[in-house]
């Protein structure tokens, strides 16, 4: 589990997958950052926080727990329509799994922001 900064290969790799959603905003350094990055287009602006995850295969419901301080933060981000809060992970060997928090739940999503068939939510 991550519990420092994102890694900056985790970071620098997941700007190129954002910029197919939208313009980013990078957020600045410091420990009261509640996301990494801002992806402004259309409607939802969509707050970003990305982690290194060593289990990129585990179960939702495994993953909402260890990465819980980082969805914690997220959830810090008021709810909101037009507001989409999503955590990336990044496995080491360059894996990506998308997920959204909706309803205090993370429903997983494809590189397009869109929610995959098929997949279950894991409570927050």
């Amino acid at each position: 589990m991550s519990r420092g900064p994102p890694s900056r290969r985790a970071l620098a790799d997941a700007i190129p997958i954002a910029r197919q959603r939208g313009a980013i905003q990078v957020a600045g350094h410091g420990p009261e950052k509640l996301y990494d990055f801002a992806i402004v287009s259309v409607l939802p602006v969509v707050f970003v926080r990305v982690s290194y995850c060593a289990h990129i295969h585990a179960p939702a419901e495994e993953l909402a727990w260890e990465f819980k301080e980082s969805l914690e933060r997220l959830c810090r981000i008021p709810k909101h329509e037009s507001i989409s809060r999503e955590l990336w992970l990044r496995s080491r060997h360059g894996t990506w799994r998308f997920f959204r928090i909706i309803a205090e739940c993370l429903v997983e999503l494809g590189r397009d922001g869109q929610p995959l068939a098929g997949k279950n939510a894991a409570r927050v």
